[in-house]
């Protein structure tokens, strides 16, 4: 009986290993290097066009966001979007294109669902508890920040 248990595990174990993805730390960090630095050098390229337009640099600041943005949410509406983070891992998800995507890629699934139980009740369920940390750590922030005022420490 413990000859057939070893050999199940074997076995066992041999099937995981075959399964098992194997991933090159140093070349998924080089993907997602160049693929951050492509979406940095995109908007980049959009606020030196606002500047060259004579918008100042608060408000090319705030078209770059918009246009990224949106750009975000084209290629993920053309179903895009998830190849270049599938590709580029970290690089695609970190900055505010990947944070569109994670609004606007539910929002897309579900909308077939229409558009208050779909839409309404499924667009922040990959960005929502990113944007709940943000405002409970803001808030907590804030409540020592306000203590230790208080006690004029600050």
């Amino acid at each position: 009986m413990d000859k057939e248990k070893e050999r199940l595990q074997k076995k066992y174990n041999d099937y995981v290993k075959q399964v098992t993805p194997t991933h090159n730390l140093w070349w998924n960090m080089a993907k997602a290097f160049v693929t951050g630095g492509i979406i940095c050098c995109i908007g980049q390229f959009i606020l030196n066009v606002c500047v060259n337009y004579g918008l100042d640099q608060k408000t090319s600041g705030s078209w770059c966001s918009m246009l990224l943005i949106l750009l975000s949410v084209l290629l993920t509406g053309l179903n895009l979007y998830p190849s270049i983070a599938n590709w580029g891992g970290a690089g695609a998800l970190v900055p505010i294109t990947g944070f569109a995507n994670g609004v606007a890629a539910p929002a897309i699934e579900f909308q077939k669902e229409g558009q208050v139980f779909g839409i309404g009740c499924k667009i922040f369920t990959i960005a929502g508890p990113v944007i709940l940390y943000g405002i409970f750590s803001s808030w907590v922030l804030g409540l020592i920040y306000w203590v230790l005022k208080w006690w004029g420490m600050v």
